[in-house]
């Protein structure tokens, strides 16, 4: 098979410019000499000790102030027994455990519940309905609705007399909202770091111990597939976790978002059509393309990380080399590599970079091997005119600087016992072509 039409993903021109091709979306980047060395992120200013009450009540998201957002869908506890997964907790049991991670309905949906009931008639299963049932039957409960329905309103702008005005039964019926959400939020416990009294250093997902993030990650997975179990009208379920506000989050607390979605997206479309041409096309044009140019920066049993190319920001890609695409299908060895993978990048990182973590994998309704990756992106740069004009864009961070900036911290970290100690870093490597295991015999 010949090479008419193929784009080198990487090119060095002679002044050291690098530009970049995505062989899934096309997207060109380029990175000029001399930009990649600049600092991420500027020094923290008004450095302040730690108030009381700030470690449980800095944001809404924090534990002191459950009250003011909608009741959680599930929670994540540590017992003596294990790992737990809690559901249906009402106002008075809030406090029996200890909610490492909580699974809460978005008050302001991307696409709200009257979305899914006005386009698709959408309805809540009977297991949604006997717990929003339970809880308007608890007084407590009843309470919480009705107070975070009016807080709602507030936000939106409505005047006083126009919230007197709506009855508490409309409010109920609204609530009904909350527990039939298709946009949840995955809430860590911490807003800081534990002994940050003097600092204020706000707790990040590498600030996570390897065991509480292979936590966080499952529990994230046990929702996405959930989300598709309830709602039979998603065709695909976005998440994303945005982390400090120059990355999109409206609040400085570490958390995931999950987005039920009735379409696939541009950029699972672009995969799903490059599957479709080659489903060897991961393994060909993106993995073999950072094993050649000595991009890869850390590898598990079944879990690899390298810097990406192509993307507006600078860019880790983390893949499972699973051979089973859906993340709630693969097994718990699977998943923890995954997660130990994606924590290093996260713990190399640092807290104070803003980034996005964005997950892509395989929905039910598709019949390619869409192998589940997530790309974690540096947003240290600010798109401009020239970006918007030639549709070129200007990544300050060259891949070959995204690895070195991580593999030093990489390997600081593992001798600090920080992150999982068999991730092997940078030359240690196995990495080959192919290693991702897909292959066009695994169309199903």
């Amino acid at each position: 098979m010949g090479n008419e039409g193929h784009i080198e993903p990487i090119r060095v021109m002679p002044d050291g410019t690098v530009k970049q091709t995505n062989p899934l979306s096309g997207v060109e980047v380029w990175t000029v000499p001399g930009r990649g060395n600049r600092p991420l992120t500027k020094p923290i200013e008004d450095v302040r000790p730690l108030q009381p009450g700030d470690s449980t009540h800095a944001c809404v998201f924090c534990l002191g102030r459950m009250s003011e957002i909608p009741p959680p869908k599930s929670r994540r506890v540590r017992t003596a027994e294990g790992w737990r997964t809690l559901s249906g907790v009402l106002p008075s049991q809030r406090t029996d455990t200890v909610a490492e991670f909580r699974r809460v309905p978005n008050l302001f949906e991307i696409l709200g519940f009257d979305y899914w009931r006005t386009n698709y008639d959408y309805r809540p299963s009977p297991g949604v309905m006997a717990a929003y049932e339970r809880y308007v039957a608890d007084p407590a409960g009843r309470q919480h609705l009705l107070s975070v329905c009016r807080s709602k309103m507030v936000a939106s702008g409505m005047s006083p007399d126009q919230i007197a005005g709506v009855g508490e039964d409309e409010m109920l019926e609204d609530s009904l909202s909350f527990f039939a959400s298709s946009h949840d939020v995955i809430v860590a416990r911490r807003h800081y770091m534990d002994f940050a009294a003097d600092t204020g250093q706000l707790a990040g997902s590498g600030s996570l111990s390897v065991e509480e993030h292979e936590q966080y990650l499952l529990f994230t997975i046990e929702a996405l597939h959930d989300l598709y179990e309830e709602n039979r009208y998603a065709r695909y379920v976005a998440v994303f976790q945005n982390w400090r506000s120059p990355a999109g989050a409206s609040i400085d607390h570490l958390h995931k978002q999950l987005v039920a979605m009735d379409e696939h997206g541009a950029q699972t479309n672009d995969e799903i059509a490059a599957l479709r041409r080659n489903l060897n096309v991961f393994n060909e044009d993106v993995l073999n393309a950072a094993v050649q140019h000595n991009l890869i920066i850390a590898e598990n049993d079944s879990a690899i990380a390298f810097a990406g190319f192509g993307h507006r920001y600078p860019t880790v890609e983390i893949f499972s080399k699973s051979r089973t695409c859906e993340p709630w299908l693969q097994s718990p060895k699977e998943i923890a590599d995954m997660s130990a993978i994606l924590h290093a990048i996260h713990a190399a990182t640092g807290a104070e970079v803003p980034c996005n973590e964005e997950w892509h994998h395989r929905s039910p309704d598709m019949d390619v091997p869409l192998p589940w990756h997530i790309a974690l992106k540096w947003r240290v740069s600010t798109l401009a005119g020239f970006e918007g004009d030639t549709k070129v864009y200007l990544n300050t961070i060259d891949p070959w600087h995204v690895r070195d900036r991580l593999v030093p911290r990489l390997h600081e970290l593992r001798r600090e016992e920080h992150i999982a100690p068999d991730i092997l870093l940078d030359k240690q490597c196995p990495a080959r072509y192919n290693s991702l295991g897909y292959n066009p015999l695994l169309q199903r």
